[in-house]
C-alpha cells in the first residue's frame, strides 16, 4: 500500500476554448479508483477551476487581474468538483473537497489541521481533491502554481510518492516541441543546475507552472524521502502502468537523508519575517555540525518580527544557509548578538533559551 499524491494541471484537464475534459477527466478517474482498489492510498492536486469558470465567464484567455482569477475560481470550482464527482461515481468512490492557501500551510495550528482533515479522510477511504483557494487567495500568498502546492502536501502526509501529470512524457535534455533530438530522462539520482537547466517555462494559455515548476516541486518532495514520478496526463493507464512497476516517464529518487516532515515544513511552508547575517563560524556550526543558532554568530539582524516566526539565515556573502523558527523577537536579538549565551539574561532582563534558533527548529537549505 502506497500514500500517493497525484497532480493535475489545467493543460491536462481544460481547454480555453472548451473548458473542462470530461472524458480526460473520466480517464483519471478510472486509473485513480485502480490505484485505491489495490490498496493504496491516492490524494488529488487538482487545477482546473479558473479554466472552468473562464468559459463560463466568456474569457477567451486566462486573465491576468487577480479579481477576474477569482471570479472565475469561484464559478469554475462548483464545476470542476461536479466533474469529478460524477466520473469517481460510476467506481463508487467518495470524494472530498479541500480548499487551501499559503497561509493554512505556514500557520503551523492551521498546518496540523490540513494534515488531521487530510489524514481523517484517508481513513473513511475517501479521495481528498485539493485546489488553492484561488477565490480568497491575493498574490501575497499564492503558492505560485499546484506543483509547489502538491509537494507541499505531500510532505505534509507523509506521502509515498508524488505523481506529477505533464503534457509532455517527462523531463527532456531538451524542449521537444523545438528540438527533434531531445531525449527523455528516464532517472534523476540528484537535482543540480544541470537538471534544472533542461526545465522550461510554462506554454500553457490556462496553467501557470512550466517543466521548471515541476522541477522544483520535486526537489522539495524528494528532500523529504519521496519518490517523485512527472508523466503524461494524456495517456490513459500509465498511471496504472506506473503502480505496477512498468517504466514510465522521469523519476526522480528520494534523498537518502531525508528531512523530517516538521522540517519539511519550516523550509519549505512558512514564510519568512525577517533575516539573521551569520558569521563564517556559525555557518560551520550550522551545517557541518548541526549546531543551534547562538547569539554570538549573529552579525546583524533584518526585518521586523516576533519570537515564534520564521526567519532566514543568510552567510556574509547573501547565501541561504538556513530557515528557523526564533526563540526572540528581533529587537531582542539586535541587543544580544554577538553576546555569549550566559549574557543573555544580564542584556535582556530574561532568558527564554541559549539558542536564538534550537536545531530542532531549523532546516538547512544548502
Amino acid at each position: 500500500m502506497a500514500r500517493i499524491v497525484i497532480k493535475i494541471g489545467s493543460n491536462i484537464l481544460a481547454d480555453p476554448v472548451e473548458g473542462l475534459k470530461k472524458d480526460r477527466i473520466d480517464a483519471i478517474a478510472e486509473d485513480v479508483s485502480y490505484l485505491c482498489e489495490q490498496g493504496n492510498e491516492p490524494l488529488i492536486v487538482s487545477s482546473g477551476a479558473v479554466a472552468a469558470g473562464m468559459l463560463r465567464l466568456g474569457f477567451t484567455s486566462k486573465p491576468s487581474e487577480i479579481r477576474l482569477k477569482q471570479a472565475s475560481a469561484a464559478v469554475g470550482q462548483s464545476i470542476l468538483m461536479a466533474t469529478y464527482e460524477k466520473s469517481f461515481a460510476h467506481y463508487h468512490k467518495k470524494i472530498a473537497q479541500v480548499l487551501l492557501t499559503r497561509e493554512d500551510l505556514s500557520n503551523r495550528g492551521r498546518y496540523l489541521n490540513a494534515k488531521n482533515t487530510l489524514l481523517t479522510l484517508l481513513s473513511f477511504q475517501v479521495i481528498p481533491i485539493i485546489n488553492e483557494n484561488d477565490t480568497v487567495s491575493t498574490e501575497e500568498i499564492k503558492f505560485g502554481d499546484n506543483d509547489q502546492l502538491a509537494a507541499l502536501v505531500a510532505g505534509t502526509i507523509d506521502a509515498d510518492r508524488l505523481v506529477i501529470l505533464s503534457d509532455v512524457d517527462g523531463l527532456y535534455s531538451a524542449n521537444p516541441l523545438t528540438n527533434p533530438e531531445a531525449r527523455l530522462i528516464k532517472e534523476v539520482h540528484k537535482i543540480d543546475d544541470s537538471i534544472e537547466s533542461m526545465a522550461g517555462g510554462s506554454s500553457s494559455q490556462v496553467g501557470t507552472g512550466g517543466m521548471y515548476s515541476k522541477v522544483l516541486a520535486a526537489k522539495k518532495a524528494i528532500a523529504y524521502g519521496i519518490k517523485v514520478n512527472i508523466i503524461s496526463g494524456k495517456k490513459k493507464g500509465l498511471l496504472r502502468d506506473l503502480i505496477n512497476g512498468i517504466e514510465v516517464g522521469t523519476t526522480f529518487l528520494p534523498q537518502p537523508r531525508s528531512i523530517s516532515s516538521k522540517k519539511g515544513w519550516i523550509a519549505f511552508a512558512t514564510r519568512p519575517k525577517g533575516t539573521l547575517v551569520i558569521d563564517d563560524g556559525a555557518v560551520r556550526a550550522l551545517v557541518k555540525a548541526g549546531k543551534s543558532l547562538l547569539p554570538s554568530g549573529i552579525k546583524a539582524v533584518e526585518g521586523d518580527f516576533e519570537a515564534g516566526d520564521a526567519v532566514r539565515c543568510i552567510d556574509l556573502n547573501k547565501r541561504k544557509i538556513a530557515k528557523g523558527i526564533v526563540n526572540y523577537s528581533s529587537q531582542d536579538i539586535k541587543r544580544i548578538m554577538g553576546q555569549q549565551t550566559e549574557q543573555i539574561e544580564e542584556v535582556l532582563g530574561y532568558k527564554y533559551a541559549d539558542e536564538v534558533i534550537h536545531r530542532d527548529n531549523m532546516a538547512i537549505l544548502v
